[in-house]
């Protein structure tokens, strides 16, 4: 699962204040609302990135995939634009997952999810629970990082629960052939 997304915006999305190095950056994976005639608000999935200390000013859309923070970091002059757009499964996994990371209740589904999926492409293995049993333990395979995340129940209610979430963020599912009569021949 690829999305492209913008790397992390130079100026605040609420203030519109240049980000200095090491400013704590709240960044939001939203979609947005669509509004008839305005073309930055079309129902897109977009990031929005804004100073920690705004966060209480954004007012962000009905729609919210997950929410991280990080400490800004300028781009390198020698850095390719383009690798820096690829968000995959793995590394937002690994963003949602990090272990300074703040804990969120809204990215829980979806980094369940993640886990799951990453677990079965093979990327990321269980190596069991914590001691409090509350969370699971993860091992990235790549890195052979530890991560921990939040035990749920993978249940039909789940699932039903973040479709919208997916179906948005890779696309709807292909529909199903409609099944061909073939007339016997007598």
């Amino acid at each position: 699962m690829e999305l492209n997304l913008h790397p992390i915006a130079t100026k605040c999305f609420v203030s519109g204040r240049d980000l200095q190095e090491n400013d704590r950056v709240v960044s939001y994976l939203v979609r947005e609302v669509p509004v008839p005639g305005a073309a930055s608000l079309t129902g897109e999935i977009a990031r929005r990135d804004l100073l920690e200390a705004e966060d209480g000013r954004f007012m962000p859309p009905a729609f919210v995939y997950c929410r991280w923070v990080v400490a800004f970091k300028q781009r390198k002059a020698d850095e390719n634009p383009a690798l820096t757009l690829k968000l995959t499964a793995d590394n937002l996994f690994i963003t949602l997952a990090d272990p300074a990371a703040e804990p969120s209740a809204i990215n829980t589904p979806l980094l369940q999810f993640l886990a799951l999926m990453l677990e079965r492409k093979k990327l990321i293995k269980l190596r069991g629970r914590t001691e409090d049993g509350q969370r699971h333990i993860y091992e990235h395979m790549a890195t052979h990082q530890n991560y921990e995340v939040p035990v749920g129940d993978l249940n039909v209610e789940f699932f039903q629960k973040i479709q919208e979430h997916l179906g948005v963020l890779v696309g709807p599912p292909k529909p199903k052939a409609e099944p061909v009569a073939v007339p016997l021949a007598n």
